[in-house]
């Protein structure tokens, strides 16, 4: 095998196992995610509520306003106005 061969060889295997590592450590903290949404529940907080909060925190504030008015348009048009 070449010497370029074997390098390639050993970066693949690098890059691989890098991939299998960030995989773990995302495991890892989906596991802490789901223990602090329990925590939220045994403290009396809605965990299905909490996860629209933090969809909602990601997202532009005009990309939501936008969104809420089209979902209270949308209401509206099926006579269900909050």
């Amino acid at each position: 095998m070449t010497e370029q061969g074997h390098n390639s060889n050993a970066q693949l295997k690098s890059i691989v196992e890098r991939i299998e590592n960030v995989g773990e450590q995302i495991k890892e903290l989906q596991a802490d995610q789901r223990d602090i949404y329990a925590e939220a529940k045994g403290n009396g907080y809605c965990p299905k509520t909490l996860r629209k909060i933090i969809s909602l925190r990601k997202k532009d504030p005009s990309a939501r306003a936008e969104e809420a008015a089209l979902l209270e348009t949308y209401l509206a048009a099926l006579d269900m106005e909050a």
